[in-house]
């Protein structure tokens, strides 16, 4: 039984006191749907969470150990700023000099680092140190801070006083489960799930902590009907009402879950689409007789100047002139739909191409956004043109390239093409979603055998599973070997395939020592040596940080025979292979040119070069291995993935699926983990995420007929 500090109750009469909070929280005013929601704006960074290295979000767990103090147990640890987005955002305003000196005063009191006065400036305002003195469960707010470092503070502030049924406790540890909850991909939680871990964190009354923060508005609450098997299994045969949840989400990916789904209505209730104009019966106009009058010129010139409406005739002759079958699906589809979904592999890339090309032809505005650079390029490369119009996603929605913005602030354009959409989390497709007109088409694209966002949400999963709008899957496959093994994968199915040009390698380890050995020696000479691909064309993908085969124990070795050195400039070498993760699943690679007093000399891949200054580089990492979540929307000519024998437990299908499609021309696997591998692929298809976007369309969806 859980301790609680004060008596657990039995599970009939907690159980009874939930079904009493859920029927309260059904009479409390709902969260506001009507009107129009503000803008969503892209969030300030937030920390890591604090989680196993071996977690689906463990390489950000890592980021937040490296930055933290060295400090006693009690004391949190630095965060290290992270956003769920690949668009920076704008710094924060500089603290005033007296607030940080009386936060350090205030932390120094409660045994906490000196180094957390900025973060808790920068969240609780000017006021920070009378905030905290008043809570010092405040504390729990900045990022990084776990309950028993709070814990550790309160009771240096607060000496005996800090007791764990102290109801500011209780409140902040609702905040704090919620935001964990999102740092691992759930944009809401169900409340006796909440409140189950209340009870582990030794809150005497779970249920009344859940009811204070929601009656203070700390938290938001939500009741969703079941439905399928979920209904089926919670509902008695006298029952007639359908089954509900209680969901609790926090303001931010619930505002953004809603905001989304009535951008996504909208966008589909207003569009029109376009007629066939008397361009196309021009031989009739020509046969007039003379002297007839011509409206249809006077016409055309009123609306010079007017968005182009292709009609139906227009798109079907740009579909038959497509190169592809999926293509002209593609085509016909977004001809007569606002929002339309494309999934398919690396190869069906150019079914979007092919619609962007067409797009363009028939006189529509029509961009594609990737996730990264270098999907941007390979994109480019698809269409054949210098001048393809396609940028990155943070350059879209920054206004550094790409379409510019209307005079009413939406971006000016008539079709936009989001690609690598699963890693879209609700609050950037929200985004997104708000930058767009009414009338605008929206293709999202991607791959759902991939991870998904590194942000809360499942936002294209649940577009697909919600059938709101038409969906085009491809029918072109990954060619080759890799191709063959992934598609295996994404069905379950982990198979040996033909790879007479060693396309596919697979070694097996007796633990991660071994596959440490094995994977450098692959690195550094048999690829490069056997198949051409330079060892800085391969990358090395592990499943977390630590450990014996984590990207630590790889980054090592790694520099150790390609580039040894002290690490004179704060651990690097000129020559060192180095990534800048600022948010989950974005990285940029550079190689470290030289370093001195103003901070170290990148060049990055483009060419372009940045001088990174001492205070941001220890965000900095070796990048010669990386996990699977930093390497998303990126590929390699050559890919070593790692699996030691400790990586079972952050082995999904979707996991192994990304990671072997990693490499272009060669896969090697170093294998250690036993029969995990083979089990995660046939039995494991995802980590769960709770969300509300699916039932939310499926709320408002306007019936058939």
């Amino acid at each position: 039984m859980t301790e609680t500090g004060g008596g657990a109750p039995g599970d009939a009469e907690k159980a009874a006191k939930f079904a009493q909070l859920a029927e309260q929280i059904r009479g409390m005013a709902p969260f506001k749907k009507a009107g129009t929601p503000p803008p969503v704006v892209l969030p300030e960074p937030t920390a890591a969470p604090e989680a196993d290295e071996a977690a689906e979000a463990g390489e950000t767990a890592e980021a937040a150990e490296a930055a933290a103090p060295k400090a006693p147990a009690p004391a949190p640890a630095v965060p290290r700023p992270a956003a769920p987005a690949p668009a920076r955002p704008a710094a924060p305003a500089p603290a005033d000099g007296d607030a940080l000196r009386a936060v350090a005063e205030v932390l120094a009191a409660g045994g906490a680092p000196a180094e957390l006065a900025a973060p808790a400036v920068t969240a609780l305002g000017n006021d920070a140190a009378e905030r905290l003195r008043e809570d010092p469960w405040a504390v729990l707010g900045l990022p990084g801070v776990r309950p028993e470092h709070a814990d550790g503070f309160a009771r240096g502030l607060l000496g005996a006083e800090a007791r764990p049924d102290d109801p500011r406790r209780a409140g902040a540890l609702v905040v704090w489960l919620l935001a964990q909850a999102t740092f691992r991909g759930n944009s809401a939680l169900e409340l006796t799930e909440v409140a189950a871990e209340l009870g582990r964190l030794r809150v005497p009354d779970p249920a009344g902590a859940i009811a204070a923060a929601v009656l203070d508005g700390q938290v938001l609450s939500f009741q969703e009907e079941l439905t399928g098997a979920e209904a089926h299994g919670s509902q008695g045969d006298d029952e007639e009402e359908a089954p509900t949840r209680t969901l609790l989400a926090l303001e931010g990916p619930a505002m953004a879950e809603d905001s989304l789904a009535e951008k996504l209505l909208q966008l589909m209730a207003t569009f029109v689409p376009g007629e066939d104009t008397a361009e196309d019966t021009t031989e009739d106009t020509a046969e007039a007789p003379a002297g007839s009058e011509e409206p249809e010129e006077s016409e055309e010139s009123d609306r010079e100047g007017t968005p182009a409406a292709p009609g139906p005739a227009a798109w079907g002759a740009a579909a038959e002139a497509a190169p592809s079958s999926s293509a002209k699906a593609l085509i016909r589809a977004v001809a007569d739909a606002a929002l339309v979904l494309h999934t398919g592999g690396e190869a069906a890339r150019a079914e979007p191409a092919a619609l962007v090309a067409a797009a363009t032809g028939l006189g529509l505005r029509a961009w594609a956004a990737t996730w990264t650079d270098q999907g941007r390029d390979s994109f480019a490369a698809l269409g054949g043109a210098a001048d393809t119009p396609v940028v990155t996603l943070a350059e879209l929605l920054s206004g550094s390239a790409g379409p510019g913005r209307a005079p009413d602030g939406t971006l000016a354009l008539d079709l936009l093409v989001v690609l690598d959409a699963p890693l879209l989390d609700v609050e950037l497709a929200a985004t997104v979603l708000e930058s767009i007109a009414d009338g605008t088409r929206l293709v999202l694209s991607g791959d759902p055998g991939q991870l998904w966002s590194p942000g809360p949400g499942r936002f294209f999963a649940d577009l697909l599973a919600a059938r709101a709008c038409p969906a085009v899957a491809s029918r072109t496959p990954d060619f080759g070997p890799i191709g063959e093994l992934v598609s295996g994968v994404g069905v379950g199915e982990l198979q040996p395939v033909e790879a007479p040009d060693k396309e596919v390698v697979l070694l097996t380890a007796k633990d991660g020592a071994e596959a440490v050995h094995r994977a450098i020696q692959l690195l550094t000479d048999s690829i490069p040596r056997a198949l051409g691909i330079p060892a800085e064309q391969v990358v090395l993908l592990t499943p977390g940080h630590g450990g014996p085969g984590g990207t630590r124990a790889l980054n090592a070795a790694a520099k150790a025979r390609l580039n040894p050195g002290p690490g004179r400039f704060g651990g690097f070498d000129p020559g060192d292979r180095v990534v800048d993760s600022p948010a989950p699943g974005v990285t940029r690679a550079a190689r470290v040119l030289d370093g001195d007093a103003s901070g170290l000399h990148l060049e990055y891949a483009d060419g372009s070069r940045r001088t990174v200054p001492p205070a941001e580089a220890g965000r900095l990492r070796h990048g010669w291995a990386l996990t699977v979540h930093q390497a998303l929307g990126r590929r390699w000519p050559g890919a070593v993935v790692v699996l030691p024998e400790d990586a079972g437990p952050a082995l999904t299908r979707q996991w192994v699926y990304t990671a072997f499609g990693r490499g272009e021309r060669h896969l090697s696997v170093v294998h250690a983990a036993g029969p995990a591998l083979a089990q995660a692929v046939a039995e494991r298809p995802a980590q769960p995420r709770t969300t509300r976007l699916r039932a939310i369309l499926a709320e408002n969806a306007v019936p058939e007929g």
